[in-house]
């Protein structure tokens, strides 16, 4: 059975009376050499254990299979549990569970399914649920390396340099955490239903030391998301609505301009390096003013 050829995933589906959810986001690959891709850069081997995310029919897991050690996908649709019994049959290193990823306990996962390998994560993810998927695996600190399909606008997104359009707080929080890279495009003539978006291929490998000296990677995300939360207005806007009720806005005014900061600057102009200088000021001004 070939998992990307459209007659072959007709007849599939048929026998098990699946029908596609659009509230789900399925959209099935009918293009063999994206999921041989992908699987081939994420760097699985013998030595790693790979955790997928929403398998489908298993197109992508087969692929994984063949280089991985361990396989373990999680599915949330439960039509698709008979499925992939039947697709996955011939591969003894898949193990198929049945959940909700946002729900599942990731460190106690990677623990039990993984141990001895190294874990890694390649999945072709719902587009409904890609920011707080890719936020969950990186705060589970159990992963060495996210390779994902995603629409290619977050992939944009994700990858944004300071000044640009795409440029935001999820920016800064993927670059901080991980080294992102887009890998390549995929367009919606090789999915079944085709999606409206074109999508593409990210790989994160997550970084052993923060990029950046902080003090607090708490206080520095919520400057990050305060420089951002008021993106048409100056820097000094958005921090004096966050931080206004414990430093005046005349002091921020002072404080940025210490940093090295225009009066006019933008929060979505900073990079990494000037967030942390930001963040590691104002937590400083901050305890001095409890002291």
């Amino acid at each position: 059975m070939d998992l990307c050829n459209l007659k072959d995933i007709r007849a599939l589906l048929d026998r098990h009376g699946f029908h596609f959810s659009k509230a789900m986001g399925q959209n099935f690959l009918i293009d063999a050499s994206v999921p041989y891709s992908i699987a081939e850069n994420c760097g699985a081997d013998k030595s790693c254990g790979v955790l997928e995310i929403g398998p489908g029919i298993g197109c992508l897991t087969e692929q994984l299979a063949k280089r991985a050690q361990k396989v373990v996908s999680v599915e949330l649709d439960r039509r698709l549990l008979p499925v992939l019994s039947e697709t996955m049959a011939p591969y003894e290193n898949v193990t198929v569970i049945h959940g909700d990823i946002l729900k599942l306990n990731l460190p106690a996962l990677a623990a039990e399914q993984f141990s001895g390998l190294t874990p890694l994560v390649c999945a072709n993810l719902p587009y409904n649920i890609t920011t707080p998927v890719l936020s969950a695996l990186i705060d589970s600190q159990c992963f060495e390396c996210l390779t994902v399909m995603i629409q290619k606008e977050v992939a944009q997104r994700i990858c944004a340099v300071p000044g640009s359009a795409a440029y935001g707080a999820f920016s800064v929080y993927m670059q901080f955490h991980t080294t992102p890279e887009l890998l390549f495009d995929v367009p919606p003539h090789c999915f079944t239903p085709q999606p409206k978006v074109t999508s593409a291929v990210l790989r994160c490998t997550l970084r052993k030391n923060p990029p950046v000296d902080i003090a607090d990677s708490v206080f520095f995300f919520r400057v990050v998301r305060a420089a951002f939360a008021m993106r048409r207005k100056t820097l000094v806007n958005g921090l004096a609505s966050a931080f206004g009720t414990q430093i005046p806005k005349t002091e921020l005014a002072a404080l940025l301009d210490c940093c090295g900061f225009s009066p006019a600057v933008r929060g979505e102009t900073l990079g990494l390096a000037e967030f942390a200088r930001l963040s590691n000021a104002l937590q400083e001004r901050l305890q001095d003013s409890h002291r």
